[in-house]
């Protein structure tokens, strides 16, 4: 004689047979087995959501192969126990065939790269296809998650390589424009430092033929039976000797070889009196002093 009665946990149900027919449904809590009038358990199924992991290799468009992975999440309709029951001898294989069935029918439409983007409406129609199916045997469909997609490991491999060789392109491109950047503002700076110096140089020139000028007039006014000439070589002459004496006592300065005797002086002297000569003939004459009129 089999067992009188059963206990049913919560979110489950028995089925209970009468003599191998289907008799009643053993709701959670006590139930009384009629076991002298034929009554025995068939069965127990979970009322709970489960979920079904289903790993499926396939190719894309591009003649990828890829897996993806499917998590179906489903449960027993309370309603219709005795089709769960009865109707499907597996119905995790039966998931599990339509899951490869419309995996690897909308994969293959897609390269790879959109197999990625539109793992979305990959799940939709799987859960579509899935909930059509699976109604008529009493499973509902709650959810369908495309978890993972990994394609081969080369494959991996070459699009890590692909981005990384874009990501050092551009990394090349944006340096290439700092260091061009950088050329052109070294250039303008050099050209602006060029222009000012050059600006400074004309001015000291200026100022060094206004102060001799000066001081030919100078010394002409205080000094009688003596010419401009003989004012300007002695004045020249004692630049030169101040030059030597900068060149000899900075100690940065560098060995300079010059012919130093009393011709060359001389020679050195006519060179710079005729050139500033030169330089104050094209220069535009002073205004007149109006206390000498």
């Amino acid at each position: 004689m089999g067992q009188c009665f059963t206990t049913v946990d919560q979110s489950s149900a028995v089925l209970i047979e009468q003599f191998g027919k289907f008799n009643r449904i053993g709701h959670p809590g006590f139930n009384c087995i009629w076991c002298c009038a034929g009554e025995a358990v068939a069965g127990k199924l979970s009322l709970r959501i489960q979920q079904l992991d289903v790993r499926c290799e396939t190719k894309s468009k591009d003649n990828v192969f890829v897996d993806i992975v499917v998590s179906v999440q489903y449960q027993v309709v309370r309603e219709n126990v005795y089709d769960a029951f009865y109707k499907l001898t597996d119905s995790k294989s039966q998931i599990r065939s339509y899951v490869y069935d419309e995996i690897r029918g909308q994969v293959p439409k897609m390269n790879l790269d959109d197999v990625f983007i539109s793992k979305e409406q990959i799940a939709a129609a799987v859960k579509e296809e899935l909930a059509k199916s699976m109604t008529g045997f009493g499973f509902a469909i709650v959810n369908t998650l495309i978890t993972d997609i990994e394609p081969a490991a080369k494959v991996k491999a070459a699009m890590n390589d692909i981005n990384a060789a874009q990501r050092l392109r551009l990394a090349a491109y944006e340096q290439s424009e700092a260091d061009k950047i950088r050329i052109v503002k070294a250039a303008e700076a050099d050209a602006e430092a060029k222009y000012l110096a050059g600006q400074g140089i004309a001015r000291q020139r200026q100022a060094i033929i206004s102060g001799l000028r000066e001081s030919v007039q100078t010394f002409q006014n205080e000094v009688s039976d003596v010419n401009s000439r003989d004012v300007m070589e002695l004045l020249l002459i004692t630049q030169y000797f101040d030059t030597l004496k900068d060149i000899g006592s900075s100690s940065r300065a560098s060995t300079v070889f010059l012919p130093h005797g009393p011709g060359s002086v001389g020679e050195a002297a006519t060179a710079i009196r005729n050139g500033v000569l030169s330089g104050m003939a094209g220069s535009p004459p002073p205004p007149a002093d109006p206390m000498q009129r």
